[in-house]
């Protein structure tokens, strides 16, 4: 219970305390937006670093050096709030996250999300949901990856367990050809999750998969590559089951 006392009172502290922040970085935009881009990017990761040290989960990383030096799309499964935390905290590029659209709603911390490049989902307007990930194919012409749970949700079913992955998700890397980077966690719902309101210092194990280009696949798996890529998720994470 500790830990969790100490993370809200971090993100409580950290939000109003950027407050000023927001001033500065506005000004930093104007005179240079890449600047901006950048500064917030580490401001948000630094918070997200601090956060997690507070929790004290171990991370044990595979296959980062996957990751190409280019706009490219992570999909991941999704179990925890701590999903975000442990993979934003490692980007190394500007990225910008598929985010529920109540997340638009609360103060401060939506700011923050609108200078990283994160975008709000309708997920019950269809319409809503097309402009987002139209939004989302421009942000990758202009270099800025994108991270989505193409499960559309988190998961509470069974640790090893999936939900489908929606289709739509995937046209963000159908439409630019831009290399598509499976993300697998286990255990991430073990750190507060399947133990609410505590946080437990535990062990989860994060791999990022082998650049999947759309354009280089087979028709088969191009018509289903939601499928395709849960497979490879799915299968990784029955892998790392061991390391834990």
């Amino acid at each position: 219970m500790i830990r969790f006392i100490f993370v809200a009172l971090f993100l409580i502290l950290y939000l109003i305390c950027s407050i000023p922040i927001f001033l500065v970085e506005w000004i930093i935009g104007k005179i240079s937006p890449q600047a901006r881009d950048i500064s917030s990017l580490r401001i948000v990761q630094w918070g997200f670093k601090r956060i997690l040290a507070i929790t004290g989960v171990e991370v044990t990383v595979i296959g980062e050096e996957n990751i190409p030096d280019e706009a490219v799309l992570f999909i991941g499964n999704h179990r925890s709030y701590f999903d975000i935390l442990l993979t934003y905290s490692r980007c190394k590029r500007l990225t910008g996250y598929v985010a529920k659209k109540e997340m638009e709603k609360i103060p401060l911390l939506s700011t923050w999300m609108r200078f990283v490049y994160c975008l709000f989902l309708d997920r019950d307007n269809p319409k809503e949901g097309l402009k987002t990930i139209l939004k989302a194919i421009d942000y990758i012409k202009k270099g800025i990856s994108i991270c989505i749970f193409p499960e559309g949700t988190r998961n509470t079913g069974e640790e090893l367990s999936m939900l489908p992955f929606k289709e739509g998700a995937f046209k963000i890397a159908t439409k630019t050809g831009c290399p598509i980077i499976p993300i697998s966690m286990n255990n991430t719902s073990d750190i507060f999750e399947n133990h609410m309101p505590r946080i437990k210092k535990v062990h989860v194990v994060l791999e990022y998969g082998t650049p999947i280009y759309p354009n280089e696949l087979a028709p088969e798996n191009k018509k289903h590559i939601g499928a395709y890529c849960q497979n490879i998720i799915q299968e990784t994470i029955h892998k790392n089951a061991e390391l834990l």
